[in-house]
């Protein structure tokens, strides 16, 4: 014990005045222990990965694609000249350049990415990369060319699969991007601007990302460096395993942004074997438009939670139609998957096999019901379709609905005939709750929730039976689009939107 208060007293005050005063001083009564400190945690991330034996033994297999487009177009070399170079050309005598009486042909050429992905030939691309293409090249990582024909192309998910006429060629191993966590290493190798094999490493940012007009693709989002020339080639995970095609980036200079956007190779791989088995890719359809849910449609169709996909409307003679889908409706589950948002309905719908019939959760009238639907193809919309325009009309009628902030008129017969519904009510002005539920002066009211829209009498009734602070669903037609919105009543004592 004095031992160790001797080494206590050295530690703190030196050497020579701390022992004269332990002699000096009475024993020391016992010393509280303080606490132990608890040991740091491990850290969760331990210094940065070496990606260079990765990029050694997988970046043999990624390739280089050029191709060649053969453009035909009339020269004219006047064009640009304006009005006064003109003049001077005619005043002095000069021959005036005329445009060439034979369309010109010019090569335009294209860089891209892509990677092996079976030992006799089998490449794998972006759609857009091989598009429209008259010739393609495909270059390996030894400089060896081959030319490539296109096997299959699906533009819906961006995938293309070439085949080169070689063997033996090195292949990349592929992984599972449904195991693919946020945060996780990855790079991706590709030729940016035609600079083959360049590696530029980050992390997943985000996966499942849906983007506008891309329903069949529920995209990586990654901060790794991608660059136009990237598209098609692989995104790697630390294990060598691709995950993802680079396809896409957010951009508002045309380079890179930091918001990259792989397709999941899981996706990748299952439209391959479609395109190298029928040359094509086959998708169920069912014909409805959807939508998603945000908590006030959700509250005001009895769901607990904002999930689904909330039916807009009903294609005639469609597989919807024929199992008594109607608008209003809330699919909940597709073939036993749960749709959580209506975006992961076109993917479900689309990976079923056409002609099976399958079962249908759905929710109406605030309660569940299970129907079975007979899935059919789909089919690539007609070239030259028209769209169905909205055409100005005389109002009939034009009235005030409660305290809503509408102001609407009926519509005529030559109107409703273009709308395809009996009856309805089109918004004229919109203020206070009408405005903030987003409906638009132009819109044309059809429905109420699940019911189709009879007359103005049940619309006002409808409103006028909601309570202060309530809400109710709306069916809307907005150009070629139906939609539903949620209009919420003002509270008691609010005066109101009139």
């Amino acid at each position: 014990m004095k031992h160790s208060l001797l080494t206590a007293l050295l530690f703190t005050c030196g050497l020579t005045a701390c022992t004269e005063a332990a002699t000096a001083q009475p024993a020391a009564k016992p010393v509280a222990v303080a606490p132990t400190v608890a040991a740091t945690a491990a850290p969760l991330v331990a210094g940065l990965p070496d990606f260079s034996a990765l990029v050694e033994r997988e970046g043999r297999a990624v390739v280089n694609i050029s191709t060649t487009q053969i453009v035909r177009a009339n020269r004219n070399p006047a064009q640009g000249m304006d009005n006064e170079t003109l003049e001077f050309f005619r005043r002095f005598g000069f021959p005036v350049p005329q445009q060439s009486p034979r369309p010109r042909e010019e090569r335009a050429q294209s860089f891209g990415s892509g990677f092996i992905i079976e030992a006799d030939g089998y490449v794998l691309t972006n759609a857009h990369v091989v598009a429209d293409a008259d010739e393609i090249t495909v270059k390996l990582i030894d400089r060896r060319e081959f030319k490539a024909k296109v096997v299959g192309s699906d533009a819906r998910t961006d995938v293309a699969l070439l085949k080169i006429e070689a063997t033996g060629l090195p292949t990349v191993d592929l992984g599972s991007s449904e195991k693919l966590r946020v945060g996780e290493w990855v790079i991706a190798i590709g030729s940016p601007f035609g600079l083959d094999n360049s590696v530029t490493a980050g992390i997943v940012s985000a996966k499942g990302r849906n983007l506008p007009d891309e329903n069949f693709v529920p995209f990586i989002q990654t901060d790794a460096a991608v660059n136009p020339g990237n598209s098609g080639g692989p995104l790697f995970n630390v294990r060598g395993e691709v995950v993802g095609i680079n396809s896409q980036i957010f951009s508002r200079s045309g380079g890179y942004m930091g918001l990259s956007f792989a397709i999941p190779i899981d996706t990748a791989v299952q439209i391959s074997e479609q395109l190298k088995r029928q040359g094509k890719v086959t998708r169920g359809r069912i014909g409805v438009g959807i939508q998603g849910m945000s908590d006030e449609l959700a509250e005001s169709f009895g769901l607990k939670a904002k999930q689904g996909a909330l039916v807009t409307n009903v294609e005639s003679d469609s597989p919807a139609a024929k199992a008594g889908l109607k608008a209003g409706d809330v699919i909940l589950k597709f073939n036993g998957v749960a749709v959580d948002e209506s975006s992961d309905l076109p993917r479900i719908v689309g990976g079923t096999k056409p002609g099976s019939s399958v079962p249908m959760e759905i929710w109406r009238d605030k309660a569940g019901k299970t129907v079975t639907i007979a899935v059919a193809e789909l089919e690539t919309p007609a070239d030259g379709r028209s769209a169905q325009r909205e055409r100005k009309s005389e109002p009939k009628t034009e009235a005030g609905v409660s305290k809503s902030g509408l102001t609407i008129r009926e519509v005529d017969a030559r109107t409703l005939k273009q709308l395809g519904v009996k009856f309805a009510m089109q918004v004229v002005e919109v203020r206070g709750s009408a405005g903030r539920a987003g409906i638009q002066p132009g819109d044309f009211i059809v429905g109420i929730g699940g019911d189709e829209l009879a007359s103005l009498s049940q619309l006002d009734n409808a409103l006028t039976a909601v309570k202060p602070g309530g809400s109710i669903p709306l069916r809307l037609r907005r150009g070629e689009a139906s939609l539903f919105v949620t209009l919420k009543m003002p509270e008691k004592g609010d005066k109101g939107d009139d």
